[in-house]
């Protein structure tokens, strides 16, 4: 099975914009990794979490005016790294995950792969 991933590895990724989703995930697909899934709302995400293997995920911080924790919760849960999106900066992060990486919308390509990158180092290391 291993031999259809590709080198980047396997995003889960949640985003309430569909036009927002589709340009990330083919940003994604840019930088060699494969969207295993994704949701655009927390209850899908929720379920899709519990079900889907993947190396890492992007999170959208608000999601259709939920915080994206309950998700958050799921993946620190199953040892996964994950990235949040927000618009809202820093300050805009659930505060028990300040120290996670977060991406500042909008973001581009060599953001996108920079964050990627280290943050998969950083859970390997």
């Amino acid at each position: 099975m291993t031999a259809a991933r590709r080198p980047g590895g396997l995003v889960f990724l949640v985003e309430d914009e569909v036009m927002i989703r589709m340009m990330v995930a083919d940003m994604l697909e840019e930088l060699g990794y494969h969207v295993a899934a994704e949701a655009g709302e927390i209850n899908e995400a929720i379920r899709l979490v519990q079900c889907t293997e993947f190396d890492i995920a992007i999170l959208d911080v608000n999601v259709n005016g939920k915080v994206i924790t309950p998700v958050a919760e799921l993946i620190k849960a199953r040892t996964r790294p994950f990235i949040f999106a927000t618009g809202y900066g820093s300050s805009g992060l659930p505060e028990q995950y300040r120290d996670r990486p977060a991406l500042q919308k909008p973001f581009q390509l060599e953001t996108l792969a920079r964050v990627m990158d280290s943050t998969l180092r950083g859970a390997t290391a």
